[in-house]
């Protein structure tokens, strides 16, 4: 897609001007290229702009986008940012880079023992339900640190906190709570903000966006 390349560089200038906009060093947010739903050629033509790091919304699509794709691009960083079934927990230490949505204590124990089992440490996020939502994924702030300390004691390499805001309420206000929460427990990284948001996500110190639909638009 002829569009791609303008696209990335549109969308990185976006994340410079909001780091320096927040008085953050120019490069302290990443960009998360989300894959899910496109087409092969397109993801190729990302990698060819010279973008490094993808997510992928489910396992099995994952695979069918990038078994391949990674061989041929060992540089190539994959984020899982969907809910992951404890079924699908192989594969998924097999193929991806890094674990964004642990979100309960039995995905816990699976990941543990299949990372132990492939001799991988792989770094994870817990997904946080800030908006207490009874449809969405996460560990309720309440039960955060004692979650990080069920974590903790599985070896599991917790590296930062990841959350999807609530639509009727402005994000900003999920991103600061996320924020100080990580702050809390020590953790430096946030995964947080998507095509709609992420500027402001980036003033309240996401050092990761999610952004799909502003990168593969034609």
């Amino acid at each position: 897609m002829t569009n791609i390349p303008q696209n990335i560089e549109t969308i990185t200038k976006k994340i410079h001007k909001a780091e320096r906009g927040a008085g953050r060093e120019e490069g302290a947010t990443r960009l998360i290229a989300v894959s899910k739903n496109q087409n092969i050629e397109d993801i190729k033509a990302v990698i060819t702009a010279g973008q490094k790091l993808f997510g992928e919304n489910r396992v099995q699509e994952a695979h069918e986008h990038w078994r391949d794709l990674k061989n041929q691009h060992p540089d190539i960083q994959l984020h899982l940012i969907g809910p992951l079934q404890t079924n699908k927990v192989a594969d998924a230490v097999s193929l991806f880079d890094c674990i964004q949505t642990l979100d309960r204590k039995k995905l816990a124990d699976a990941l543990a023992a299949e990372m132990k089992k492939q001799n991988k440490n792989i770094p994870c996020f817990v997904q946080v339900n800030t908006g207490l939502e009874e449809q969405k994924a996460g560990i309720a702030p309440k039960d955060l640190k004692d979650f990080l300390n069920y974590c903790k004691k599985r070896n599991l390499n917790i590296i930062g906190l990841m959350c999807i805001p609530k639509i009727d309420e402005p994000a900003g206000l999920h991103f600061a709570f996320l924020k100080n929460l990580a702050d809390q427990h020590g953790l430096k990284e946030l995964s947080m903000g998507m095509s709609a948001d992420f500027e402001t996500a980036i003033i309240a110190g996401a050092t990761y966006v999610r952004v799909g639909s502003l990168v593969f638009s034609g």
